[in-house]
């Protein structure tokens, strides 16, 4: 073997078990939670799973099939209701979860709300994948649970949060919405 092709192969070795020592194992997952992200037609276009490790972080996973290219807000809501009915699409979810009273947006000073995230960014042929971390929502009991008396649900809008504006960043119309159900 060529000793360039060694040396390649054994920094993608080192780089792999680097990235896997510091992924949290399966036995750090305190909570499990998933939510099937689905259209106002029903048809799911995401799905979202979220752990929460023995520091009290959760993360989120979040793949993303068939939703219009650009930006979009993607924030956990206050109730767990997907209901696309009546008039506006995913109005059952209510506002942004917020158990803190916090102000909306991740650049606010007075702020974040509990179920804020970045955004998430679709390609062109309409897939994305994004994960992040937050410390502002919990996966088991407590006051900042999402499965608190009517649970909690996960929602993509039409545009781009800008992280700031009140109450929800200008991020426009729920586009796609999924219940977060405990897994574990």
């Amino acid at each position: 073997m060529h000793s360039t092709t060694i040396f390649a192969t054994t920094i993608a070795a080192a780089f792999t078990v680097a990235a896997c020592a510091h992924a949290p194992a399966h036995s750090d997952r305190v909570a499990v939670a998933y939510a099937t992200i689905s259209n106002a037609a029903g048809e799911p276009k995401a799905t979202a799973e979220m752990w929460q490790d023995m520091e009290n972080v959760v993360h989120v996973d979040v793949q993303v099939t068939g939703l219009p290219p650009g930006s979009h807000g993607i924030h956990f809501h206050a109730v767990g209701s997907c209901d696309a009915s009546g008039g506006t699409a995913f109005a059952a979810a209510g506002a942004h979860f917020n158990p803190l009273g916090r102000q909306h947006g991740l650049d606010n000073p007075a702020g974040p709300h509990g179920g804020d995230a970045p955004n998430l960014t679709v390609a062109a042929d309409g897939t994305a994948h994004a994960s992040f971390t937050t410390d502002r929502i919990s996966l088991t009991d407590g006051s900042t649970s999402l499965f608190d008396a009517d649970g909690s649900s996960i929602v993509i809008h039409a545009a781009a949060d800008d992280q700031i504006s009140q109450p929800a960043g200008n991020s426009g119309a729920r586009i796609a919405c999924g219940v977060v159900r405990r897994t574990r």
